[in-house]
């Protein structure tokens, strides 16, 4: 069972983007935001300049699994995250989106 709940609504999607922080990697973007429901919220975004149907569902399964691994390692209980894949995100392993993950939610201040 996932420790984070998903993303659903397109306003929830909205307000990170223009409200919320970003920072952005080779591999992927990230949006953030804190929430006040004490628990992770997490959405994935892979638009069409990413691929074909197959390109974009490799890179959110890669995301999905670099999450689940930064999960274990770090709380992040209390935040609204969205993550958005760049094309680089469907040629690289997990361990290289895990570590430009950590690397952009360091930058933002939701893991120390």
């Amino acid at each position: 069972m996932p420790s984070f709940v998903s993303l659903n609504l397109n306003k929830d999607f909205l307000r990170l983007y223009h409200k919320g922080k970003s920072c952005a990697k080779p591999t992927l973007v990230v949006y953030c935001m804190k929430n006040r429901l004490g628990l992770c919220r997490v959405g994935i975004t892979t638009g069409k300049k990413i691929g074909g149907a197959v390109q974009r569902n490799r890179a959110r399964r890669v995301i999905r699994a670099a999450l689940q691994n930064t999960l274990c390692a770090h709380d992040l209980a209390g935040w609204d995250l969205v993550f958005v894949a760049r094309t680089k995100t469907t040629r690289v392993k997990e361990p290289v989106v895990r570590a430009a993950m950590e690397d952009a939610l360091q930058t933002l201040g939701v893991i120390a």
